[in-house]
Order: C-alpha cells, then sequence, then structure tokens
C-alpha cells in the first residue's frame, strides 16, 4: 500500500482516516464505522456494500 495514498484517501462513510491493516489479509481500517474495506491488486476497494464489519475483538487494533 502506498503510504502517500494512504495520507489522502478517506473513509467514504464518516470522511475519516482510514488504517492499513496486514494480519490476515490487507485491508483498509476505519475505526470509527468499524468497518474495513478490502485490497483487491493493491488497489482500496471503497464501497460500503463490500466491506466487512469488525469484529469486537478486531476494534482495539
Amino acid at each position: 500500500m502506498n503510504h502517500k495514498l494512504l495520507k489522502i484517501i478517506a473513509c467514504p462513510i464518516c470522511h475519516g482516516q482510514l488504517l492499513f491493516y496486514t494480519k490476515n489479509q490487507k485491508e483498509l481500517i476505519c475505526i470509527s464505522d468499524k468497518i474495513a474495506y478490502p485490497i483487491k491488486d493493491g488497489i482500496p476497494v471503497l464501497i460500503k456494500n463490500r466491506a466487512r464489519i469488525l469484529s469486537l475483538s478486531e476494534t482495539d487494533i
């Protein structure tokens, strides 16, 4: 994930900061909305219906 890109993109729901997370899979995480957006072939998929809801244990990132 390009760190310059990470500084300028935002969550499409709340417009907050996204965090890059790589533990199990590459995702962009919005802590505020408790949602994870996938990264496919190096491209963030910032579409709400393609995101997954974070579990309670994942919100302690």
